[in-house]
């Protein structure tokens, strides 16, 4: 008989694999690796997921396993969206995902210089890399602007919808380090600013990552991404494992098939699956809350969010399916959050929740004030609800 895991086991779940109920985690690269990947494409995103996880919540820390340690490593992953992976797990989004991406974001750039003009074609995009990775080598950390100064070719000039309003001639610089970024043979290092910014140092993938980044195929490596996935997400359908991963139907069913998988039966009669070692029934933790930050991979790690997120949506992403900062209670969406310009932490509940609940939401957003301290975050993508709280 198939076994069915119903929405209170699915939250349950949730909020014990996710590091949010039960005991706190002590190191940033524990959380890491138990959410698979931390979103990054939002710098402050890293720190405030983090920080929602650990027992005592430190930026020096997490630094430290960023820039120091180097047990963590910023990357271009799922979906072409930018994450902090622990680097075990580095080769293995590197195979399963990146790979491609950098194929596809080579050739729109070499339709991009052809279109400027740039007749030189593949090959001389591939000088240009060589030239840029040797002048990294021998500084061995760099910024974009250092980069280009030693290899003059990065300042070619594209011409992007010409004629129209929008129309742009941005120089190849960022696109050329983003491919060698994509390709594997270099990586974003310690911004230059507070952890806030977005400006970072590139340095050598060489030095960063021991053995490097090419260890898998992409079969092999999208298999493991794919059990790796289920151990902290599932039970999952096929569709949320191909919209987190970015694959195709094709590389799913593969992926699924080469590892060991059960079917369950979801509420609302859906086909899941879970690991077949990971069908034992988990127990509901003690009442818990948690204020998640914009693009936290709690929530996003499925498409089909209507047992965790309820009717929320409209208020809490924005209309390029964005999530804004979340309050959750006990393994589902209650509300939103915002930080104040004078720096208190204002929420907004979007369903009635027990006293109980309010009164651990409240403590929960003082205590993250005064973490925050000075630092004033603002998502970069802003949502209905988050716009209202923050004005």
């Amino acid at each position: 008989m198939t076994r069915r895991i119903d929405t209170t086991e699915r939250r349950a779940r949730l909020a014990v694999r996710h590091g949010l109920a039960g005991p706190a985690a002590h190191d940033p690269v524990e959380v890491t690796r138990d959410l698979v990947v931390l979103h990054a494409t939002d710098a402050a995103t890293v720190y405030l997921s983090a920080a929602a996880r650990l027992h005592a919540p430190v930026i020096k820390d997490i630094e430290q396993a960023l820039y120091e340690d180097r047990t963590l490593i910023r990357m271009l992953g799922m979906r072409r969206t930018m994450f902090i992976a622990p680097v075990e797990h580095a080769p293995i989004v590197q195979a399963a995902c990146t790979d491609a991406i950098a194929v596809v974001q080579r050739k729109l750039l070499l339709k991009h210089l052809a279109e400027a003009g740039h007749d030189g074609g593949d090959e001389w995009l591939r000088d240009v890399e060589r030239g840029t990775l040797a002048a990294l080598v021998a500084r061995g950390s760099a910024t974009a602007a250092q980069l280009s100064a030693d290899e003059p070719r990065l300042r070619t000039l594209l011409s992007i919808s010409e004629g129209k309003t929008y129309g742009a001639t941005p120089a190849i610089t960022s696109r050329v380090l983003n491919l060698l970024s994509m390709e594997g043979l270099i990586v974003r290092g310690r911004p230059r600013g507070s952890w806030l910014s977005t400006q970072y140092e590139w340095a050598p993938a060489s030095t960063w990552v021991p053995g490097g980044l090419h260890r898998h195929d992409a079969a092999t490596a999208r298999a493991e991404l794919a059990r790796l996935w289920l151990a902290r997400f599932g039970p999952a359908t096929p569709a949320d494992l191909k919209w987190w991963a970015g694959w195709t139907s094709a590389q799913v069913k593969a992926a699924l098939a080469a590892i060991d998988v059960e079917e369950v039966t979801l509420d609302g009669g859906e086909t899941g699956v879970v690991l077949a070692d990971d069908t034992a029934p988990v127990a509901t933790p003690e009442p818990w809350v948690a204020l998640l930050p914009a693009l936290d991979p709690t929530i996003m790690g499925w498409i089909g969010r209507d047992w965790y997120l309820g009717p929320h949506a409209p208020a809490l992403f924005d209309r390029s399916g964005n999530p804004g900062p979340t309050i959750w209670a006990d393994g589902k969406v209650v509300g939103g959050w915002a930080q104040h310009a004078d720096g208190r932490v204002v929420h907004r509940f979007l369903e009635d929740v027990p006293a109980a609940t309010k009164k651990r939401v409240a403590a929960a957003a003082s205590e993250l004030a005064d973490w925050l301290g000075d630092v004033r975050v603002k998502p970069k993508f802003r949502t209905p609800l988050d716009r209202e709280l923050s004005e």
